[in-house]
């Protein structure tokens, strides 16, 4: 597909749309998250759903790689964002009948994660299909702040309308953001030449073509199944800071204090939208990493809001700089045509971590505050700072993989 020089603004309006779907999406999880542990006061509840809410979207994320590439990817991104609705639906529905029990809960994230899955390898390769090469960098920069605004954005203004209503607001502005997203995408749509995708390959053969797009490239995916043991230890912080922080602190300081902890990501994402990074992407990758890890060990230090929000910050800082250096890295190592597939294989091996992540991570941190006769919050904070130190020692590691230090040379 031919760049044009006016597809970034094309870019920028569907970005817009998954940044609505973004905040929306951030109000349901910031909801549910402190309406499971004040019913449960259990941080294995809340991580399990969590989990059912990303579990779906990992296992069909390499399907949904394979329909990327045969099918039109903004029509797809339509669909995954506009029936994700259903799901929020049926738990706002299960809490006007008088609340929503545990298992209902877990059904509903499931239904949305199910339709979500078809978005993630879509958005993807339609970045490659707008950008240049060159732009692959700012792009990153702007889709991270995407990611910040679920932290940033969501979390104080969920705090603020839980101190004035209830969870069942936070659903149905949920729910009104899906409109508005899948406008801008059907936008984009009518913008955009679908090319006609020849390809006629069964979808056995199609999943084998996406795994051979990683696997014969050695560097790409040593870099992924790194990626998935460092998804791994930052999950552990993403479960488990709600119930550390709800342990000594109600919802208002809880959702100030992530949005605090969240510009982090926010002030990086600027930067890089604004600048990108233009050189020494493995370095970069490791130093953002080993600050990730030092903000997760003094993230746990002590049940003290301002202690938490400085480390948090530093956590959420590195985020954005670490995300695209694997991106670049990867995206410009991987054939245009084959982006949905790889995107979708990328998807799952990389985000194993987080499965890991979100089944143990309760149950340790529940076991610990046990064993050592402490709060939930305590037995999570410990979970946490061991994960941060695991993080720094393989940040270290990484740096001397010649295979992935080979990736940067070939992308030049």
């Amino acid at each position: 597909m031919q760049h044009q020089n006016s597809n970034f603004k094309k870019f920028l309006l569907l970005w817009s749309g998954e940044l609505v779907s973004a905040v929306g999406g951030g109000l349901t999880s910031f909801g549910l998250g402190v309406y499971v542990f004040t019913q449960t006061n259990s941080a294995a509840s809340t991580a399990l759903v969590t989990l059912l809410a990303f579990l779906p979207t990992l296992l069909l994320s390499v399907l949904a790689g394979v329909l990327a590439d045969r099918y039109d990817r903004r029509v797809l991104m339509m669909i995954g964002d506009g029936c994700s609705a259903i799901g929020v639906l049926y738990i706002l529905i299960c809490m006007l009948r008088g609340g929503a029990a545990l298992y209902q809960i877990c059904i509903g994230v499931v239904i949305s994660s199910v339709f979500s899955s078809l978005l993630e390898p879509s958005y993807r390769a339609t970045v490659t299909d707008l950008l240049t090469k060159e732009e692959y960098s700012r792009a990153s920069g702007v889709i991270s702040i995407t990611g910040s605004a679920r932290y940033l954005i969501s979390p104080v203004l969920a705090g603020a309308l839980l101190a004035v209503s209830d969870i069942k607001l936070l659903l149905v502005i949920d729910i009104s953001t899906f409109f508005l997203t899948v406008t801008s995408t059907a936008v984009v749509k009518r913008a955009i030449h679908e090319s006609k995708k020849e390809s006629r390959e069964s979808f056995g053969e199609s999943l084998k073509i996406g795994f051979r797009a990683i696997t014969d490239r050695k560097g790409v995916l040593m870099l992924i199944l790194v990626s998935s043991v460092i998804t791994c230890f930052m999950g552990a912080l993403q479960i488990l800071a709600e119930p550390m922080i709800l342990d000594f602190a109600g919802s208002a300081t809880l959702g100030a204090a992530e949005t605090l902890c969240a510009s982090g990501m926010l002030v990086s994402g600027v930067f890089l939208g604004a600048c990108g990074i233009r050189k020494n992407y493995v370095k970069v990758l490791v130093t953002a990493l080993i600050f990730a890890g030092i903000g997760m060990i003094g993230f746990g230090l002590k049940e003290n809001v301002i202690v938490i929000c400085v480390f948090g910050f530093l956590f959420f800082a590195a985020l954005p700089f670490a995300n695209n250096c694997l991106d670049y890295l990867v995206r410009t190592n991987i054939p245009d045509e084959l982006q949905g597939r790889a995107w979708g294989v990328i998807g799952f091996l990389s985000q194993i971590g987080y499965v890991v992540a979100y089944g143990i991570s309760g149950i340790a941190a529940d076991g610990i505050a046990k064993k050592m006769a402490v709060g939930v919050g305590r037995g999570a904070a410990v979970v946490v700072m061991a994960a941060g130190v695991l993080l720094v020692v393989t940040a270290g590691c990484l740096y001397p993989i010649r295979s992935i230090r080979d990736l940067e040379r070939r992308s030049a």
